[in-house]
Parts: C-alpha cells; sequence; structure tokens
C-alpha cells in the first residue's frame, strides 16, 4: 500500500464516518451538527478530488479501489442512521434510508459473489447522478438541525403569540427568527425531497445492477 495523496483522503474520508456518528453523543449540540455539516462536505468534495487525482497523477491502486467505495457506503450509512435518530424515526426520512441501504448492501453482496465479473457491470452516469443527489440530501438534513437550534435559542424566553407575530412581520424581527425559521422549513422539506429523490435513482440503479448481473450469475452458476 503506498500512502498517496488520493489514498490518504479516502482514509481520512473512512474515518470520519464514525467521528459524525459519535459526535452526536459527546458533543453538544450545534457543535455536533456544525461538525456533521463540515465533515460530510468534506467527504463529498473529497469523494470527487481523490479519484480524479489518482487517475490524473496514475496514483490509481488496489487499495484505494477497495477502500473508496467501502469510505462512501460508511459515511452514508452512518448519516442516515443519525438523521432518522435526530428525526424521531420520522417515516419520511426511515423510508428513503431503507432503500438506499437495502440496495447498498444488496448490490455490495453482488459484487462480491461475482468477484472480478462484476468489472462487466459498468457504473451508469444515473448512478453518478444518484450519489450526487444522496450527498447533497443528507448535506442539507444536516445543516436543518442549525437553523432549529438557532432559532430555538433566540426565541428562547419569547411566548408562541410573541414569536407568531414576528413570524408574521408584525414585530420587529431582531433576532432574525424569520429567515432562521425559512431555513428550517427550505432545508428539511428540500432534505427530504432530495432524499427520497435519492431513493427512487437508488432503486432504479439498484433494479439495473441485478438485470446486468443475471447472466453473471447465470455464468458463474454453469461453472
Amino acid at each position: 500500500m503506498r500512502w498517496t495523496l488520493p489514498n490518504t483522503l479516502t482514509v481520512l474520508r473512512l474515518a470520519s464516518a464514525p467521528v459524525i456518528g459519535l459526535s452526536f453523543l459527546f458533543l453538544a449540540r450545534p457543535w455536533a451538527d456544525w461538525l456533521a455539516v463540515i465533515l460530510f462536505v468534506a467527504a463529498a468534495v473529497t469523494d470527487y478530488i481523490d479519484g480524479r487525482l489518482a487517475r490524473l497523477w496514475g496514483q490509481v491502486s488496489a487499495f484505494g479501489a477497495m477502500l473508496d467505495p467501502i469510505a462512501d457506503k460508511a459515511i452514508v450509512a452512518i448519516s442516515l442512521m443519525i438523521l432518522a435518530g435526530l428525526t424521531g424515526l420520522n417515516p419520511w426520512i426511515v423510508v428513503p434510508a431503507v432503500v438506499i441501504l437495502f440496495r447498498e448492501v444488496f448490490v455490495s453482496g453482488l459484487r462480491e459473489y461475482l468477484g472480478d465479473r462484476a468489472h462487466h457491470v459498468k457504473v451508469t452516469n444515473l448512478a453518478k447522478w444518484k450519489t450526487t443527489v444522496q450527498m447533497v440530501a443528507i448535506t442539507v438534513l444536516f445543516a436543518q438541525g442549525l437553523f432549529v437550534h438557532y432559532f430555538g435559542m433566540h426565541s428562547f424566553g419569547m411566548d408562541a403569540e410573541m414569536v407568531e407575530r414576528i413570524l408574521a412581520g408584525e414585530e420587529r424581527d431582531v433576532m432574525g427568527l424569520r429567515w432562521k425559521h425559512e431555513g428550517a422549513m427550505v432545508s428539511y422539506y428540500g432534505g427530504t425531497a432530495l432524499l427520497w429523490l435519492a431513493a427512487g435513482l437508488t432503486a432504479i440503479t439498484g433494479w439495473d445492477y441485478w438485470r446486468k448481473s443475471v447472466p453473471l450469475l447465470r455464468e458463474a452458476d454453469a461453472e
């Protein structure tokens, strides 16, 4: 194994996965939310960069090729688990998360069984779009926790009527409650919609992978 920059970025991305999960146990909010957003954005960026750098610099390695999908799946799985917990097992979050995780486990099992034959199943552009939408959705949903926290903190001590009057524009919004409330709503509904879109793309690409794998599975069984 060579400690090239692409491989180092992949290892750091893998290491960030448990940090995101454990941060909500050991850090108070909103520090855990900030750390989750920063680490997840950094992971998404390095996921794009390390592969390009490896190809550009001729540093593609078996270690990197093996670890890269593991890092991606680990950080997505742990992040979805945390989001499901933070939202109180909200079915609008849990259902698409289950679809995404089921597909990842199913396809990983297929790839392991197919072995070298798995290289014959090409990654489609739709699968790349799925990954992008998935990353954006999780980032936006983590950001929603920040808006909710600061809205709650800056409205502390106000009664419900006062908050409603501020949001309606009937009182001066000294603490910026309106934009924090709008940010919380947009990030929740936008992030949820993107997560469902990612789940739909996940299901389509998972079915496509299965369809393309069937002939290879028959070949493997015939041997």
